[in-house]
Order: C-alpha cells, then structure tokens, then sequence
C-alpha cells in the first residue's frame, strides 16, 4: 500500500516489470551468445577452407584421392593415414561422387551442423527440471563450448567423422523412441567406434535390456557385414592393428591419449604392457559403470553418458584427440560443497579441453607425464574419481555459500563500478587459482612474445629506434644516467655479481611469495593483491604492443655492457639464442620494477611490524638499481611500471570499491543496520 500511494502504481507493476525487465536481458544475453556462436563457427569455417589444399581436411583428402578409401582396390590399411574400422570404411565407398562433391565447403558445413545438432542434443539432455535462464542459454553456451574445442577444432582441420558416433550416441539416448530405435543408434556409433559398445552393459545395468541387445546385435552385424565384404581389411584392423592401435600414427605418439598410449610412453612394452593395459583398462571400465549407473539412476543421465564416454577413451587401444569429445560432456556434473569450489571441475575441463597441454603446465621434465597426458588424466578422473554430487544432497542446488564483508562505503559516488564484485572473506579455491594463474602467464607469455609480429627481429628496427627516442627524452630531463651506472657497477666485482643475482633470482620468487602468503594468511586480501597484479599486468602488455623498445643493452654502438646474460652479437638479426626465450623488446614498462613496486605496496599496507614495511619498501629501490645497472631497463621504463602498478590498484578501487579494513568499521556497521532498517520497514 505504501507503494502504492508513493508512486501511484500498485505494488504488482513493479513485479510485472522486474520480470519483464529480466525476460529482455535473457533475450539479449540468448541473442548475443547465438551471435557468438556464428562468429566462431565463421572463424572455424575460414581457418579450414582459407589454407592451403594440402594442408587441410588431409583425411578426407586420404578418402577421395586418387589411392584413397573411396577409390583403392587393395587393403584400406595400406596407408596407416585411414583410422575407421572396416564398416566405416565400407559405408564410406558408396560415396565416391557425393563426397568429392562435398570436399571442402559441404564437408565442412556439414560438420559444423553435426555440432550444432550435438550441442542441442546435450543441452536438451540436461537433469530436469532447469529454470527459463538455462533452457535458454544452454543451447547457445553448449555449442560455443564444442566449437572452441580442440576436438571439433581437430575434427574440421582434418575432415573426421569423429562427431557422428557421439551424436548417435547422445541420439539413442535421449531422442530415439523406444528402446530398439536407441540399441540400432548406438550399435552403428560402436560399429564406427568400438569401445563405444561399453554403452551396451549401461544399458542392461539400468533395465534397458532390450536396447543393450538390439545395440550387441547391430554392432555384430554391422561388424560381420563388413567382415563378408571386405575379410583381409577386417583381419588387419583387428587382429594385426588390435582394434585400430597404430593407426593415423605411433601408438605411443603424443596425440593417442588412451590408457595403452600412456603405458608405452612410460617405456612399457611387449606382453607386460599389454596385461596391465587389460587389467587397469578392466578397472576403469568396471568403476566407471558402476558410476554411471548411479548417476543414472540418480537422474543425471547425460552425466551417466559422459562418465562412459570418458570410459570408452581410457581403454581404447588409439583414441586421437579428435576422439576425446565425452571430456567436454562431463562438464555438467557437479563437484564441491561449497560455492567458491563448484567451479573448479568446469574450469578445468573446458581449459583442458580448449587450450594446449603446454598453456596448462610449464615445459619442465619433471612435469613430462602430467603435460603428455592431461586429457587421459581427465577422462580418467571423471570415470572414476570426481565425487560428483547426487541430485538428493542438500549442496547439489544450495552449495554452502561465499562469505562477503559488509558494503563498504567508498568516497565518490559511483563506485564501486561493478556492485557484484562484492569482498569475498574466504579464500578462492587453490586448484582453481593455479589453474587461472598458470593460464594467465601463458597468454601473457604468447602476447609478449608476439607483440613485434611473433618475432624479436621483426620489430629491430623500431625497437631501437624508440630506444633512441627515450635515451633523448631522458637527456632533456636529465635522467640519462644508465650508461654511467652500468659502467660504474662492471668495475666492482661483488657489486656486479649482486645486481645480476638481485635481477634474476627475485623476479618471480617475491611476487609469488607474496602471493601464497596472503592466500594463505589473508584471503580477503589476498585478492584485492592479485586482482592489482592482474590489471597492472595487463596494462603492461599494452604497453608491449604498442611501443615495442630496445632496452640498453641491446642498443649498437651506444657502449653498454649486458652485465647478466653476457656479450651480444649484434650481427645476427635476432642476437642469437636468448632472443628466442622471449620477446627482448618488451621493455616498456618494466615489469621487473613493476611487480616489486606491487610487492613493496601490498608489503607496505598489509605488514603489521614497521620493520617489515621497511624491508617491503627496500625490495623495488634494489629491483629499480639492479635494472638499471646491468643495462636491462632504461629509468623510464621503470617510470612506466609504476604507471602500470598505480592505475591497476586504481582500477581495483573504481570497480570493487575500498578494501573492507581500510573502510570505518563503524561506518560499516551503521550502513548495515541502516540498509537491514530499511528492509524491515519495507516488509
């Protein structure tokens, strides 16, 4: 009533535009993720057909050539490039006119409809009942996924066929009407993929018998048919080649993430290799139905298909990673009790499943087995070891929530920015802050590098010449003292030793200190601290792109002496192997100065003890005089850094507002009691 007086429109106006108001941005947000998924299906479609005629849809091309599938007279494995099995081979030759004709764009339209189809499928296959915002995105958000892939990204480089079994699959589970209908769907799928036959015991252990029969016997029969009409191909698929295994490449190549790839690659072989193979393989196949079925019966069949699909990969003999679909469809089981880690299963799998092995983990021996093999890793954990919750827990809709600090007034009026940014008082989950981390360095890492057109010799010469540029500025303001420094320095042995130690040991090792210990002392601010790091970072690669410089010592003629990596050659066009680590030129602004200026900050602000401030404070004046010295930095790169560092704590406040301790608790507390005032009154 009061509202009704106040505004001279009753109370349920308010609620019909609210939920009209939320109607249109779901239909902005559906209409821009569908606007999305086209620009990468356009990407995707110009990748493929934009490159050379021998480097794309080679597969294919192995099919409809001269000695391909769809013309050879002798053995289909003649060539190992061929990785179907006989039957897929046999519906393949009826297609000779049809597929040449298809070669290239139908092919490759084709498939990116296969996508879409299976995106709807997967979306429509979600645990009932979903709410209007997930029945509208999921489609749009399933197909975006599929696309940035790398297996549908493999599929439409090399013109595969890999799409079709997981389509039948998810078809015959979800689409077909009756039981037989689904059996003949997914029996062709495990014709054209074997270990998809695992399906069959899934669905005689949830009372589908009749479909696991019918799937048995279209598998046999597709199977035997190929057998009758082509005998020598089916012997060498599957007793020389055992179901496929050194097909399209070595069995222990790299890109056959299965279970026997793994164990050749860990120096097993011969009939050892094959037993553990069978008894671990019978292993994950006996956990993961078990799994499944549970899942199944739970309600969550598409998690059910996917925990078998994931089966299916380990135990394969060659799964190619244009076969490693069912990872991705393991997205939608949900891990973690609590809020802050439901989202570290998803994030994982979609960057296992979008980005290289290399982004995820460092180039190190050590690491070897965990890099070569983190999709198997994946598959194999979501078979058997992610603990899934069940429909029926109370965390399954309501995981246990975040806790936020109180709002926190700020000084300016519209900030915070981003309201929903709230302080969030626990710590972030670790596995899914490394991951980020890790991610982050990497794009980092490749924008750095590419920032002077994906060489450092491509930008020398602008490099040098913005290198004469600053050295002029700094003249006019009389900053000009690097080449006096430097020389100074070279002639005090221990002097010199411990600049060049300070420049390379601490770069790294102090940032991330500080970053464990805040994360592991105070959360809250602990991402107040990276987010400042993240931004300041960001805006250095800016920084990088647009003004690619020379630093001291890699500037000719001018006489300074690289005091940390040694004499240059400045006759070779890249300065010989060091240029090769990372991009020289990104020297503006200096990160070096810049991360110990954000260590020194954060120690500054957040140290109780005054000595510790000051040991804090010391950090960036030895970071800014070892740059300098050892001929690595100009003084305004350092300049730069700063710049960088105070605009990404800026940034920071302007978005998410004050840091709750900095705020008057009193404050706080009269703002909580006046906004809980208001509420009361309301109701």
């Amino acid at each position: 009533m009061a509202n009704a007086e106040r505004s001279g429109r009753p109370t349920e106006a308010f609620g019909a535009t609210a939920v009209g108001g939320n109607r249109a941005r779901l239909r902005v947000a559906c209409l821009g993720l569908w606007l999305i998924v086209a620009a990468l299906a356009a990407r995707q479609v110009s990748v493929v057909l934009g490159s050379p005629r021998g480097e794309r849809l080679t597969d294919l091309e192995t099919w409809v050539g001269p000695n391909g599938v769809l013309h050879v007279t002798g053995s289909l494995y003649d060539s190992t490039r061929f990785t179907g099995t006989p039957f897929g081979g046999l519906v393949l030759k009826p297609l000779t006119r049809a597929a040449e004709q298809a070669l290239g764009w139908g092919w490759t339209f084709g498939t990116l409809l296969l996508v879409v189809a299976l995106g709807m499928v997967a979306a429509r296959a979600l645990p009932q009942p979903v709410g209007r915002r997930t029945a509208l995105l999921a489609a749009p958000v399933a197909i975006g996924l599929l696309m940035l892939s790398l297996p549908v990204r493999n599929t439409l480089w090399l013109g595969q066929t890999s799409i079709i079994p997981v389509l039948l699959v998810l078809l015959g589970c979800f689409a077909a009407h009756g039981q037989r209908t689904s059996g003949l769907l997914i029996g062709v799928a495990a014709a054209l993929q074997p270990t998809l036959l695992l399906f069959a015991p899934l669905l005689w252990l949830t009372g589908r018998r009749r479909a696991a029969l019918c799937t048995g016997v279209t598998f046999a029969a597709c199977t035997a048919l190929a057998w009758a009409a082509m005998p020598h191909d089916s012997h060498t698929y599957w007793v020389h080649h055992m179901a496929g295994a050194g097909l399209g490449g070595r069995a222990d190549d790299l890109g056959n993430q299965s279970l026997h790839g793994a164990l050749l690659r860990l120096g097993l072989n011969g009939p050892l290799e094959a037993a553990l193979f069978l008894t671990l393989g019978a292993a994950v196949a006996a956990s993961a139905l078990r799994r499944a079925v549970r899942y199944f019966g739970d309600g969550q069949l598409l998690l059910a298909v996917a925990v078998t699909g994931c089966a299916a990969i380990v135990v394969s003999p060659a799964a190619w990673q244009h076969q490693l679909l069912w990872v991705l469809l393991a997205v939608v089981g949900r891990a973690g009790r609590r809020a802050s880690d439901r989202y570290v299963w998803p994030v994982a799998v979609v960057l296992v499943m979008t980005l290289p092995a290399r982004m995820l983990l460092p180039d190190m021996p050590s690491l070897d087995p965990l890099r070569t093999n983190l999709v198997l890793l994946a598959a194999l954990a979501a078979a058997t070891a992610v603990p899934f919750l069940s429909r029926t827990s109370p965390y399954y809709q309501s995981p246990i929530p975040t806790e936020y600090a109180p709002t926190t007034p700020a000084r300016f009026r519209h900030i915070p920015l981003v309201p929903f940014l709230r302080r969030v008082l626990t710590r972030p989950n670790l596995l899914l802050e490394l991951l980020l981390i890790r991610v982050t360095y990497a794009a980092y890492s490749q924008v750095r590098l590419a920032a002077t057109g994906g060489s450092i010799s491509a930008g020398r010469a602008e490099a040098e010449e913005n290198g004469r540029q600053i050295l002029g500025l700094e003249r006019a303001l009389r900053l000009d003292i690097e080449h006096w420094a430097n020389h100074t320095v070279v002639r005090i042995d221990w002097l010199r030793n411990f600049s060049d130690f300070y420049y390379e040991s601490f770069h790294f090792a102090a940032p991330l200190t500080v970053l464990a210990l805040l994360y592991w002392r105070r959360p809250a601010d602990y991402r107040w601290a990276r987010s400042a790091l993240g931004l300041a970072t960001l805006l250095a690669l800016v920084g990088f792109w647009l003004y690619p410089l020379a630093p001291p010592r890699l500037m000719p003629t001018l006489g300074y002496i690289d005091t940390v990596h040694g004499v240059q050659d400045f006759s070779q066009p890249d300065y010989g192997t060091l240029t090769a680590l990372t991009n020289q030129y990104a020297a503006m602004p200096s990160l070096h100065f810049g991360w110990s200026l954000w260590c020194g900050v954060v120690i500054a602000v957040l140290a109780r003890q005054w000595w510790i401030k000051a040991l804090g404070t010391l950090h960036p004046l030895f970071t800014g005089s070892a740059i300098v010295v050892t001929a690595n930095h100009w003084v305004l790169d350092a300049v730069g850094g700063a710049l960088a560092v105070g605009a990404g704590f800026g940034l920071v406040y302007v978005l998410t507002g004050p840091r709750t301790s900095t705020a008057d608790p009193h404050r706080a507390s009269r703002a909580a009691k006046a906004s809980t005032g208001r509420s009361t009154s309301s109701v």
